[in-house]
């Protein structure tokens, strides 16, 4: 999965848009390839969250994805790889960023 790789590398480059395009053709065939419940595909749904709320120039409808994204690969990290392992940890320290990005926007989680 290459492609994980180069969309990382992306998304440290501050090139959402690229980064979140990549992530959009790579995580379905992850899912395919390896299952939803593979560290890769979750490492590559946590990446892809932060893409889409990272963005400056990210919608209101990015953001509530960003945070959807977020609490379905964390609740589903925590039941594969327990809530100890770092990749859940990792994921999880994501979803107070995402919602402040939602509510810096005025809008709270849920109400839209």
């Amino acid at each position: 999965m290459a492609n994980n790789n180069y969309a990382a590398t992306l998304h440290d480059l501050e090139r959402f848009e690229e980064a979140k395009s990549l992530f959009q053709k790579s995580i379905p065939v992850a899912q395919r390839v390896l299952g939803d419940s593979n560290a890769l595909t979750h490492r590559m749904k946590w990446n892809y969250a932060k893409a889409l709320y990272k963005d400056d120039g990210a919608t209101l409808d990015d953001l509530h994805e960003a945070l959807t994204t977020l609490e379905e690969t964390a609740r589903l990290a925590r039941r594969v790889l327990g809530s100890a392992h770092p990749l859940t940890k990792d994921i999880e320290a994501e979803l107070p960023k995402s919602r402040a990005a939602l509510r810096a926007r005025g809008t709270p989680p849920g109400s839209a």
